[in-house]
């Protein structure tokens, strides 16, 4: 899948739900540089486990068993000649802004016990570029619950955290999996107005929004693009725009 995507060379390729054992193979695969984070270690039950034998175990049945052993990360992946100036990760759905929210929005309790069962994280790097300006690259990977208002919430936080790190007029990048859909985010419909001044998004949940910095409308895969071997090789179809 790695391959596949890398293909065509991209500049960048921003990976969520990355198994924690496949994170040391990434640049092998892709011939990029590779910059992750773990969201999820290696686990069996409340057990950690080294993530070679999450690896063995979900061979088993990849389909049923997915990341139940694996654990999950995010991953940055930067063509030759991108430099990695600076690495940041924040955690989405960390304890307190859990409890933050919870009051703020009145969460229901098992929403909240649901909430705290997977880490989220964010991921970001100070890129330079080949012309010798920077950009700051954000990819995050929101939580799925059934009350929309979080990943939401998530989305904006990851935002925040974007623009704090980026500096005046630097190009941003803010792409991943946001669990949530243009038509019902208001997290989405404030980052791509006036103030924030973000791109547009695109449809479905996966988008990549961009600041200071013209951009083409999202190009999503056609399910034949993303088949190999007679396998759909994921259920999130890629994502592309054109920077600059």
């Amino acid at each position: 899948m790695v391959r596949l995507a890398c293909a065509d060379r991209p500049d960048v390729l921003c990976l969520q739900e990355v198994p924690v054992w496949a994170l040391g193979r990434l640049e092998a695969w892709s011939g990029a540089t590779a910059v992750g984070a773990v969201a999820a270690r290696p686990m069996i039950g409340p057990l950690p486990i080294p993530a070679e034998l999450g690896r063995r175990l979900t061979e088993l049945d990849n389909g049923l068993l997915r990341s139940a052993f694996t654990g999950q990360a995010n991953a940055i992946l930067l063509a030759p000649g991108l430099r990695v100036l600076a690495r940041h990760v924040l955690v989405l759905n960390d304890r307190a802004f859990r409890r933050a929210q919870a009051r703020a929005l009145r969460l229901d309790p098992v929403i909240r016990l649901a909430w705290a069962k997977e880490r989220r994280v964010c991921v970001a790097v100070r890129v330079g570029l080949a012309d010798a300006t920077t950009a700051v690259v954000t990819n995050l990977h929101a939580s799925k619950s059934a009350d929309e208002r979080l990943p939401d919430a998530e989305l904006l936080r990851a935002a925040v955290f974007a623009d704090a790190l980026a500096r005046p007029d630097e190009l941003v990048v803010l792409a991943g999996d946001f669990n949530v859909r243009r038509e019902r985010s208001r997290s989405l419909a404030e980052l791509t107005g006036p103030d924030w001044g973000f791109s547009e998004a695109g449809a479905g949940i996966d988008h990549v929004l961009v600041r200071g910095a013209g951009s083409a409308p999202a190009d999503v895969w056609p399910e034949e693009r993303r088949r190999f071997g007679g396998r759909l090789l994921s259920d999130h179809a890629p994502v592309e725009v054109a920077v600059g």
